[in-house]
């Protein structure tokens, strides 16, 4: 191949980079950012902006952890990009300060500014010179910019500023939260809201879109707020977008390690790390293992807070002391809502030692057909000696199949004592003698959900059967057998 054929092949390559860095957001951010790696999380991440730039989603929620990414599509690339396909848009970026937030807004005016921008949007171009104010040309600081020959434009602004008199067509909101102090302050977290709805909601007009990224710190952070007030619906499917009311938002939760449902948007199997390459599943659980809690805030977009829980923080374990014996406690669904619990747990054979050990536990919502093998198999892969099962509504015959096909000494009672009163009165005993292995929360994700997130006020929760299990096992080691009429 000559020379001119190279360069007319080199020109046709660009031609078509240049033509796909117009019509969409990751094509744009990889032609405008060498040093973009691009991830499969990325893709959807991207693609989520990208329907948001078109005007395809109106109101975008998206929690992701820390170093993944999530500023430099939210508010650096995606602000560049929207000018470029529509000069006339306001825009308004805003953060935990001002200072942050104008790093932003030289982020972006420095990304216009390239060659390559130019190739792709030849119409998008700022003021070639620095200034604070300007009486006869366009707008250009730290602070604010204007499209020449445009009406659209940036205002970068920090939480709490003003955005008094400023038309906001696209509003985005990039961790209004600085970290875990001001996330868990009552008083930061009130100002947050009032400014939302004092300043923001009153620079937005019919057509205005809001685009929240953040880093998770409280349940009653900014989108904690809104999802309280109904307002909030979890996107599943990119290319399945609801029609919504006006003031509903989609929102998209990227896990650190997954342990949701899988959606289109997240595909991966429960364990799965979301970046493996850059923030490992191993490097993952060890950050886990410092605080659980901020972990589900910071890394799982899932922040809980403990006012109003029932547990008290529970003891876990490394290393299992010498077992004496092992048993296990089954729950099985009363109702159609219902889960089946069942948990194995160990003895100890130190006399010294009064802690329970949970070494396994099956928590299911599957039909009886199919929790029966299930439970068979739980009890014979961890050689139990006892089995206590709950006998009402079909329990006993439950217990029946089960002691058939097991080694197990299967015994059957019918609880006839008040669920609520039981798990409350016991609640203390459960937080201080119940040992769980130290990454439970990732062997059994919904289980533990439901245990470290049940509330004081009953009628709050929506499932019972983990606590009410864990108290079953409560009872029957710290009470004996015979409030029971066990068979």
């Amino acid at each position: 191949m000559g020379i001119d054929e190279l360069k007319e092949l080199d020109s046709l390559l660009y031609s078509d980079e240049i033509y796909k860095a117009r019509n969409n957001l990751l094509d744009f951010t990889k032609s405008t950012l060498d040093s973009f790696q691009v991830e499969n999380f990325h893709k959807k991440y991207y693609g989520l902006l990208d329907k948001f730039a078109k005007g395809e989603i109106k109101k975008l929620i998206i929690t992701m952890p820390p170093q993944h990414g999530k500023s430099e599509g939210s508010s650096r690339r995606l602000p560049a990009y929207i000018l470029g396909i529509n000069p006339d848009k306001k825009i308004a970026v805003s953060s935990y300060n001002t200072t942050f937030a104008s790093k932003f807004n030289r982020d972006i005016q420095r990304i216009i500014d390239t060659p390559k921008y130019f190739d792709i949007f030849p119409k998008t171009t700022l003021n070639s010179s620095n200034v604070v104010t300007a009486s006869s040309n366009y707008l250009r600081n730290s602070l604010e910019f204007e499209i020449v020959g445009k009406q659209g434009g940036l205002k970068s602004v920090g939480r709490g500023g003003a955005l008094t008199g400023n038309r906001v067509d696209v509003m985005i909101m990039d961790d209004l939260y600085k970290d875990y102090m001001e996330g868990n302050s009552p008083l930061i977290r009130e100002n947050v809201w009032d400014w939302y709805t004092s300043v923001v909601s009153t620079r937005l007009h019919n057509n205005s879109q809001e685009l929240i990224v953040f880093t998770r710190w409280h349940e009653d952070d900014l989108i904690g707020r809104l999802e309280s007030n109904g307002k909030v619906k979890e996107l599943k499917d990119i290319n399945n977008i609801p029609k919504l009311k006006n003031d509903e938002w989609l929102k998209v939760n990227f896990e650190a390690i997954k342990e949701s449902e899988k959606t289109p948007i997240d595909n991966r199997n429960i364990g799965d790390s979301l970046w493996e390459s850059m923030h490992s599943k191993e490097g993952l659980i060890s950050s886990m293992e410092m605080d659980v809690e901020k972990f589900k805030c910071l890394y799982q977009g899932n922040p809980q807070s403990k006012e109003g829980l029932l547990y008290s923080d529970f003891k876990t374990y490394t290393d299992l002391p010498q077992l004496k014996q092992i048993k296990n406690y089954t729950d099985t669904a009363d109702t159609g809502t219902d889960k089946l619990c069942s948990i194995v747990y160990g003895i100890p054979l130190s006399s010294s030692d009064d802690h329970l050990y949970v070494l396994d536990v099956l928590y299911t919502d599957e039909p009886m057909e199919k929790t029966e093998p299930l439970t068979i198999d739980l009890l014979n892969k961890n050689n139990v000696n006892i089995s206590l099962v709950e006998s009402n509504n079909g329990g006993r015959g439950f217990a029946r199949i089960v002691q058939a096909s097991t080694r197990t000494n299967v015994k059957w009672f019918h609880q006839s004592s008040n669920k609520e009163a039981r798990i409350f009165s016991n609640s203390a005993s459960v937080s201080s003698k119940i040992v769980f292995p130290k990454d439970w929360f990732l062997r059994w994700t919904p289980f533990y959900n439901d245990v470290t997130k049940y509330k004081k006020l009953f009628k709050a929760n929506k499932f019972d059967d983990a606590p009410d299990t864990l108290t079953g096992i409560i009872e029957e080691e710290t009470k004996g057998r015979g409030q029971y009429d066990i068979r």
